[in-house]
Protein backbone atom coordinates (compact mmCIF):
# COMPACT_ATOMS: atom_id res chain seq x y z
CA UNK A 1 0.00 0.00 0.00
CA UNK A 2 1.21 3.73 -1.26
CA UNK A 3 0.38 5.29 2.23
CA UNK A 4 2.60 8.60 1.19
CA UNK A 5 2.07 8.33 -2.63
CA UNK A 6 2.66 11.75 -4.49
CA UNK A 7 4.00 13.72 -1.02
CA UNK A 8 7.34 14.87 -0.59
CA UNK A 9 8.88 14.30 2.95
CA UNK A 10 12.01 15.60 4.58
CA UNK A 11 14.20 13.49 7.08
CA UNK A 12 17.16 15.01 8.61
CA UNK A 13 19.86 12.07 9.58
CA UNK A 14 18.61 10.27 7.22
CA UNK A 15 21.63 8.55 6.15
CA UNK A 16 21.60 6.08 9.12
CA UNK A 17 20.33 4.49 12.06
CA UNK A 18 16.51 5.27 12.55
CA UNK A 19 16.96 8.52 9.90
CA UNK A 20 17.70 5.22 7.33
CA UNK A 21 14.81 3.21 8.12
CA UNK A 22 11.78 6.13 7.92
CA UNK A 23 13.68 7.31 4.76
CA UNK A 24 13.40 3.53 3.06
CA UNK A 25 10.36 3.07 4.12
CA UNK A 26 8.53 6.46 3.29
CA UNK A 27 10.13 5.64 -0.15
CA UNK A 28 8.59 2.28 0.13
CA UNK A 29 5.27 3.88 0.59
CA UNK A 30 5.61 6.17 -2.28
CA UNK A 31 6.92 9.47 -1.17
CA UNK A 32 9.46 11.52 -2.63
CA UNK A 33 12.29 12.27 -0.13
CA UNK A 34 14.69 14.42 0.53
CA UNK A 35 17.19 13.69 3.12
CA UNK A 36 20.36 15.10 5.06
CA UNK A 37 23.56 13.68 6.40
CA UNK A 38 26.36 15.46 8.24
CA UNK A 39 29.55 13.83 6.90
CA UNK A 40 29.47 10.76 4.64
CA UNK A 41 28.25 11.53 1.51
CA UNK A 42 29.25 8.16 -0.46
CA UNK A 43 26.49 6.30 1.82
CA UNK A 44 24.09 9.08 2.04
CA UNK A 45 24.14 9.00 -2.29
CA UNK A 46 24.04 5.12 -2.40
CA UNK A 47 20.70 5.59 -0.65
CA UNK A 48 19.98 8.10 -2.49
CA UNK A 49 20.64 5.93 -5.73
CA UNK A 50 19.16 2.82 -4.47
CA UNK A 51 15.71 4.44 -3.47
CA UNK A 52 15.30 6.30 -6.54
CA UNK A 53 15.75 3.67 -8.82
CA UNK A 54 12.45 2.50 -7.34
CA UNK A 55 10.50 4.96 -9.03
CA UNK A 56 10.41 8.06 -6.43
CA UNK A 57 12.78 10.70 -6.11
CA UNK A 58 14.79 10.41 -3.62
CA UNK A 59 18.03 13.03 -2.73
CA UNK A 60 20.95 13.81 -0.31
CA UNK A 61 21.67 17.14 0.99
CA UNK A 62 25.26 17.66 3.01
CA UNK A 63 23.53 19.55 6.04
CA UNK A 64 24.15 20.78 9.97
CA UNK A 65 20.40 21.14 11.03
CA UNK A 66 21.62 22.51 13.73
CA UNK A 67 23.13 25.90 11.51
CA UNK A 68 20.06 28.11 11.03
CA UNK A 69 21.38 29.48 8.04
CA UNK A 70 22.54 25.82 6.43
CA UNK A 71 18.70 24.97 7.32
CA UNK A 72 17.57 28.17 5.34
CA UNK A 73 19.84 27.07 2.20
CA UNK A 74 18.35 23.00 2.41
CA UNK A 75 14.94 24.23 2.87
CA UNK A 76 14.96 26.16 -0.70
CA UNK A 77 17.34 23.97 -2.16
CA UNK A 78 14.17 21.35 -1.60
CA UNK A 79 11.53 23.26 -2.52
CA UNK A 80 13.48 24.07 -6.06
CA UNK A 81 14.33 20.46 -6.42
CA UNK A 82 10.59 19.09 -5.45
CA UNK A 83 8.18 21.63 -5.37
CA UNK A 84 6.62 21.55 -1.24
CA UNK A 85 7.20 20.10 1.29
CA UNK A 86 3.90 17.78 2.97
CA UNK A 87 6.00 15.80 5.85
CA UNK A 88 8.89 16.97 7.86
CA UNK A 89 10.56 14.05 10.49
CA UNK A 90 13.42 16.19 12.70
CA UNK A 91 15.41 12.76 13.49
CA UNK A 92 18.65 14.47 13.50
CA UNK A 93 20.50 14.08 17.13
CA UNK A 94 23.64 13.24 18.98
CA UNK A 95 23.90 11.87 22.48
CA UNK A 96 27.27 12.86 24.76
CA UNK A 97 26.35 10.88 27.97
CA UNK A 98 28.09 12.37 31.11
CA UNK A 99 27.61 12.59 35.21
CA UNK A 100 26.29 16.02 35.69
CA UNK A 101 29.61 16.94 37.23
CA UNK A 102 31.91 15.62 34.37
CA UNK A 103 29.45 16.68 31.49
CA UNK A 104 30.83 20.07 30.10
CA UNK A 105 29.86 23.34 28.80
CA UNK A 106 30.60 22.27 25.74
CA UNK A 107 28.94 19.30 25.51
CA UNK A 108 25.89 20.24 26.40
CA UNK A 109 25.80 22.94 24.21
CA UNK A 110 26.56 20.96 21.48
CA UNK A 111 23.60 18.60 22.79
CA UNK A 112 21.21 21.38 22.96
CA UNK A 113 21.99 22.44 19.10
CA UNK A 114 22.16 19.10 17.55
CA UNK A 115 18.89 17.89 19.56
CA UNK A 116 17.03 21.02 20.12
CA UNK A 117 17.75 24.00 18.26
CA UNK A 118 17.69 21.78 14.96
CA UNK A 119 13.66 21.42 15.46
CA UNK A 120 13.18 25.05 15.68
CA UNK A 121 15.59 25.67 12.89
CA UNK A 122 13.68 23.29 10.33
CA UNK A 123 10.00 23.52 11.79
CA UNK A 124 10.38 26.95 11.08
CA UNK A 125 11.40 26.52 7.65
CA UNK A 126 8.64 24.11 6.58
CA UNK A 127 5.64 25.39 8.42
CA UNK A 128 5.84 28.03 5.06
CA UNK A 129 4.88 25.46 2.16
CA UNK A 130 2.98 24.05 4.71
CA UNK A 131 0.53 26.75 5.59
CA UNK A 132 0.00 27.41 1.77
CA UNK A 133 -1.07 24.26 1.44
CA UNK A 134 -3.40 24.28 4.65
CA UNK A 135 -1.81 20.93 5.31
CA UNK A 136 1.13 19.15 6.60
CA UNK A 137 2.82 16.08 9.10
CA UNK A 138 5.67 17.01 11.23
CA UNK A 139 7.22 14.45 13.48
CA UNK A 140 9.53 14.71 15.92
CA UNK A 141 12.05 12.15 17.03
CA UNK A 142 11.76 12.51 21.16
CA UNK A 143 13.38 10.10 23.47
CA UNK A 144 11.46 8.14 26.45
CA UNK A 145 14.62 9.63 28.27
CA UNK A 146 13.10 12.68 28.24
CA UNK A 147 10.08 10.87 29.26
CA UNK A 148 11.74 9.13 32.41
CA UNK A 149 15.08 10.46 32.30
CA UNK A 150 18.27 9.03 32.80
CA UNK A 151 21.17 9.41 35.26
CA UNK A 152 24.69 9.96 33.23
CA UNK A 153 22.29 11.62 30.39
CA UNK A 154 20.79 15.25 31.84
CA UNK A 155 22.02 17.02 28.43
CA UNK A 156 20.23 14.14 26.24
CA UNK A 157 17.06 14.23 28.78
CA UNK A 158 16.53 17.70 28.81
CA UNK A 159 16.52 18.43 24.69
CA UNK A 160 14.38 14.92 24.01
CA UNK A 161 12.07 16.29 26.46
CA UNK A 162 11.90 20.15 25.18
CA UNK A 163 11.20 18.49 22.20
CA UNK A 164 7.93 17.10 23.62
CA UNK A 165 7.47 20.59 24.87
CA UNK A 166 8.21 22.33 21.44
CA UNK A 167 6.01 19.66 19.57
CA UNK A 168 2.84 20.17 21.79
CA UNK A 169 3.55 23.82 21.04
CA UNK A 170 3.20 23.89 17.08
CA UNK A 171 0.51 21.58 17.38
CA UNK A 172 -1.56 24.02 19.43
CA UNK A 173 0.18 26.73 16.79
CA UNK A 174 -0.90 25.42 13.45
CA UNK A 175 -3.58 22.75 14.47
CA UNK A 176 -6.17 25.65 12.51
CA UNK A 177 -4.13 25.35 9.17
CA UNK A 178 -4.57 21.50 9.33
CA UNK A 179 -1.06 20.92 10.00
CA UNK A 180 -0.31 18.16 12.61
CA UNK A 181 2.95 18.17 14.53
CA UNK A 182 3.44 15.06 16.55
CA UNK A 183 6.61 13.64 18.75
CA UNK A 184 7.69 9.12 18.51
CA UNK A 185 9.65 8.57 22.01
CA UNK A 186 11.92 5.27 20.99
CA UNK A 187 12.91 3.42 23.89
CA UNK A 188 16.51 1.25 23.26
CA UNK A 189 16.37 0.79 19.47
CA UNK A 190 19.77 -1.07 17.67
CA UNK A 191 21.13 1.59 16.65
CA UNK A 192 24.99 2.88 16.31
CA UNK A 193 23.98 5.00 19.45
CA UNK A 194 23.43 2.44 21.02
CA UNK A 195 26.25 -0.35 19.72
CA UNK A 196 27.43 -0.29 23.55
CA UNK A 197 24.51 -2.40 24.30
CA UNK A 198 25.88 -5.73 22.30
CA UNK A 199 28.48 -5.86 24.39
CA UNK A 200 29.25 -8.88 26.76
CA UNK A 201 25.37 -9.22 27.81
CA UNK A 202 24.20 -5.75 28.07
CA UNK A 203 21.59 -6.44 25.76
CA UNK A 204 19.98 -9.44 27.05
CA UNK A 205 19.89 -7.51 31.03
CA UNK A 206 18.28 -4.54 29.14
CA UNK A 207 15.67 -6.52 27.51
CA UNK A 208 14.35 -8.06 30.52
CA UNK A 209 13.31 -4.88 31.93
CA UNK A 210 11.11 -4.69 28.67
CA UNK A 211 7.97 -6.20 28.63
CA UNK A 212 7.89 -7.51 25.20
CA UNK A 213 11.14 -8.75 25.86
CA UNK A 214 13.49 -7.44 23.15
CA UNK A 215 15.56 -4.37 22.29
CA UNK A 216 13.51 -2.35 19.02
CA UNK A 217 14.44 -2.03 15.63
CA UNK A 218 14.70 0.65 13.93
CA UNK A 219 11.53 -0.83 11.40
CA UNK A 220 9.86 -0.14 14.68
CA UNK A 221 10.13 3.50 14.39
CA UNK A 222 9.63 3.98 11.33
CA UNK A 223 6.18 1.96 10.97
CA UNK A 224 5.19 4.77 13.70
CA UNK A 225 6.51 7.45 11.41
CA UNK A 226 4.54 5.83 8.52
CA UNK A 227 1.50 6.02 10.47
CA UNK A 228 1.70 9.46 11.75
CA UNK A 229 2.89 10.80 7.91
CA UNK A 230 -0.19 9.15 6.46
CA UNK A 231 -3.45 10.15 6.53
CA UNK A 232 -4.10 7.12 8.53
CA UNK A 233 -3.39 9.76 11.49
CA UNK A 234 -5.08 13.06 9.91
CA UNK A 235 -6.68 13.72 13.85
CA UNK A 236 -4.07 12.96 15.80
CA UNK A 237 -1.91 15.96 16.72
CA UNK A 238 0.55 17.20 19.58
CA UNK A 239 0.91 13.76 21.08
CA UNK A 240 3.76 11.58 22.34
CA UNK A 241 3.42 7.93 20.52
CA UNK A 242 6.08 5.63 22.63
CA UNK A 243 8.07 3.26 20.80
CA UNK A 244 9.45 1.61 23.65
CA UNK A 245 8.15 -2.19 24.03
CA UNK A 246 5.79 -1.20 27.11
CA UNK A 247 8.92 0.78 29.08
CA UNK A 248 7.14 3.32 29.78
CA UNK A 249 3.60 1.92 31.24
Amino acid sequence: MNLLANKVAIVTGGSRGIGEGIVRLFAGNGANVAFTYLSSSTKADAIAEELSATGVKVKAYQCDAGDYAATEQFAAAVIKDFGTVDICVNNAGISKDNLLLRLSAEQWDDVMQANLKSLYNLTKQVIKPMMKARAGSIINLSSIVGLKGNAGQSAYAASKAGIIGFTKSIAQELGSRNIRCNAIAPGFIETDMTHYLKDGDAAQKWAEKIPLGRLGTTEDIAQAALFLASDHSRYITGQVLSVCGGMNM
